[in-house]
């Protein structure tokens, strides 16, 4: 059984983590093909402009196998070369795939979300936290580190107080606070998580796809360019769109005061 089940929802992926009977436990050897392959065909095809990504059965994902660390066993097998060499081949992979996925991703958090698993929920763009989900990095508690860009990822959207916190207690966090931290982007009923999630991303499916690609990678480079740096890109791309038949229809639509129809 793939990892990653995926079920189009016309415009919209729904991206699930499918291994319930281990709380969706990553990463297994073959882990980084399955999400590079899963976001390389979403990059490919312009007709999917948002995606979703859950958990199946009760949890979003448990993060590592620990009875695979105590064992030393796949990911954490051999000497420290092989080991760091897996974490590139195989988590970095998974976390890269996921920063580059180019359309809007939204992390529909349907339990607990640890370690790995939160990291992944973090590299979203956008989190709707079930009241039932829980939050938590606790690698220091097993006498390790963040293995996944974590320590780069966290304090960018949770603050870099609150990612202390949690990375050096290891303590878990439930949904409300997760909130109060600025770590999701809302609450909502259990029952309603899915709804709520696939409700938002037809919101933003229903945007010109180019345009909502090119506003993703402008977000991204933001993080890290200066100002004067981030007007050049952005005046280089604005070029681009105003090219467009996107915009032409956005435009046009709104001089008649109409709905916009976007084909691409």
């Amino acid at each position: 059984m793939s990892l990653i089940q995926v079920e189009r929802r016309g415009a919209v992926a729904l991206l699930t983590l499918n291994r319930p009977e281990r709380l969706n436990a990553l990463p297994d050897l073959e882990d980084g093909d399955a999400f590079a392959g899963v976001c390389e065909t979403l990059n490919a095809d312009t007709s999917v402009r948002c995606a979703v990504m859950t958990g199946a059965g009760r949890t979003f994902s448990a993060g590592g196998d620990l009875k695979a660390m105590r064992d030393r066993a796949a990911l954490f097998a051999g000497s420290g070369a092989e080991i760091r060499e897996r974490y590139r081949r195989v988590v970095h992979r998974i976390v890269r795939s996921l920063y580059g996925l180019e359309i809007p991703l939204i992390a529909a958090v349907n339990g607990p979300a640890m370690g790995l698993g939160c990291d992944i929920a973090g590299l979203a763009d956008i989190r709707i936290a079930s009241t039932e989900a829980r939050f938590g990095v606790p690698f220091v508690k097993l006498g390790i580190i963040p293995g996944d860009g974590g320590a780069w990822l966290m304090p960018r959207y949770a603050g870099y107080a609150r990612a202390a916190e949690l990375l050096f207690t290891g303590k878990t966090i439930d949904a409300e606070t997760a909130l109060a931290w600025g770590m999701v982007n809302r609450v909502v009923a259990h029952d309603d998580l899915m709804s709520e999630a696939l409700a938002l991303a037809d919101e933003i499916a229903a945007q010109p796809g180019q345009a909502l690609r090119m506003a993703k990678a402008l977000l991204r480079q933001g993080r890290e360019a200066s100002f004067d740096q981030l007007l050049e890109m952005s005046a280089a791309i604005q070029a681009l769109a105003h090219l467009t038949e996107d915009h032409h229809e956005g435009v046009t639509a709104a001089l008649e005061k109409r709905p916009p129809n976007f084909n691409r």
